[in-house]
């Protein structure tokens, strides 16, 4: 096989794929042609794409485009210049989103759910993945799978290839390479030559479960595989030793218990934010204003007495709230009985400031991205080339950059593939 080739993409992810494509688009579009070849390690490139959003591929989310949700981002101002460059380098007037019309192109139909969640119509993420691939293969991009590549090696002068060499022994070269190697897979990466020692934040897993403290895991495993809807809010104490704890973030949604801790989308979004020691707290009410919290407990507790025609016991007062399953390990944990004369400010405690101490992420196999990888500002937000060598490009979860649940990691995979394709082939074309 000739190892030789115009741009080499390390990683046939999300990233990856986009990156690929968009390199041989911008070749075809100028009438003229480059060798792409992406190096997967795994037997079949793809196979994050299909894991993405339960199986359905959750590809992109309505508000990225409109700008505020930027902030939700690790590095956001480094995404919003990127982003920026993307609209720039691809304008969409009809979309206002070059990664929609990206998959428009390739003939993705899509719906929107809810939050501005979007996924592909067919529900199922191997559609999104079937799209890119044909699209690669009419351009003739090659997958060569089973190819782990364990260093770049930066070229010993200008106008010489970078080398890549895989763990078995064998080697690559090539113009420009793409460097798209999700989560840990890119610490195992040895870059050789001017940029032997790239400033890496470490990789660690997130958007995740939590891991409560040990005391309060009792709890937790009573409840083990029960789901319900509420407000969950992440608190932190102001000052080291103090006992003020300001809020970090309140999400609402459907929490999961687990043994160890506790789970489900509004817990992964507090992950990125959350450290060991912070407080999670849920509501069971499903709000976050407890002043509202206090008034509906208080009505609640009247107009049960006026039905029952006596003040309601703490299981009349549960029953129809919560599940029965709740609502007597949370008597339990207080010490109350159900057949006691509820208390509104007991009740207010229970349902209201129920709270665990965060012992950590919860375990890394259920978490959907590993934060780390290169610190984002060695690179050029408009390219996402590498700025101290050119010609070397970092794409997708590769960059320490990270967004929460909603379609937000795969957006930036796709759109940092886009601009990275299309810097490294202008490169190649010579017409930067």
């Amino acid at each position: 096989m000739n190892t030789t080739c115009d741009i080499a993409i390390v990683g046939g992810g999300a990233a990856g794929l986009t990156a690929a494509i968009v390199a041989a688009q911008t070749a075809h579009t100028a009438g003229k042609s480059l060798r792409v070849v992406v190096l997967e390690a795994s037997d079949r490139v793809g196979r994050s794409i299909l894991k993405t959003g339960n199986g359905r591929c959750n590809f992109s989310n309505q508000h990225i485009a409109e700008g505020p949700a930027l902030v939700d981002y690790r590095n956001a101002d480094f995404v919003r210049a990127a982003l920026s460059a993307l609209n720039a380098t691809f304008p969409e007037p009809d979309f206002n989103d070059p990664v929609l019309a990206f998959f428009e192109d390739l003939g993705l139909e899509w719906r929107q759910e809810e939050d501005g969640r979007r996924y592909p119509l067919s529900n199922k993420a191997s559609t999104v993945l079937d799209v890119l691939r044909a699209e690669a293969a009419r351009l003739g991009v090659e997958e060569v799978c089973e190819a782990r590549v364990a260093a770049v090696e930066a070229p010993t002068e200008a106008g010489k290839p970078f080398t890549l060499r895989l763990a078995d022994g064998q080697f690559w070269r090539a113009g420009a390479v793409i460097v798209a190697a999700g989560g840990a897979a890119v610490e195992r990466i040895d870059f050789a030559g001017p940029l032997s020692s790239p400033i890496m934040n470490p990789v660690q897993p997130t958007l995740g479960p939590l891991a409560v403290a040990e005391a309060d895991q009792a709890f937790t495993r009573e409840l083990d595989n029960i789901r319900v809807r509420c407000c969950v809010s992440l608190f932190r104490e102001e000052s080291p030793g103090g006992n003020t704890l300001a809020l970090v973030r309140a999400e609402t949604g459907e929490l999961l218990f687990r043994p160890y801790g506790v789970s489900g989308i509004c817990v992964f979004n507090l992950s990125r934010l959350a450290q060991p020691g912070d407080t999670v707290q849920i509501n069971f009410l499903q709000m976050g204003d407890f002043d509202h919290s206090r008034i509906y407990i208080d009505s609640r507790f009247a107009g049960l007495a006026e039905h029952l025609g006596q003040a309601p016991t703490y299981e009349q007062f549960m029953r129809g709230l919560v599940l029965p399953r709740v609502a007597d390990v949370l008597l339990k944990r207080a010490g109350l009985n159900a057949q006691d004369v509820a208390n509104a400010e007991e009740l207010f405690q229970m349902l209201c400031l129920c709270g665990f101490e965060v012992a950590g992420i919860g375990p890394a196999d259920v978490c959907q991205v590993q934060r780390g990888g290169f610190a984002p500002e060695q690179l050029s937000a408009a390219t996402m080339q590498v700025l101290e060598l050119s010609g070397l490009f970092v794409v997708g979860e590769a960059l320490d950059v990270d967004g929460p649940c909603g379609g937000y990691n795969l957006h930036w995979a796709w759109a940092s593939g886009m601009l990275a394709g299309h810097a490294a082939a202008l490169s190649r074309l010579g017409t930067e």
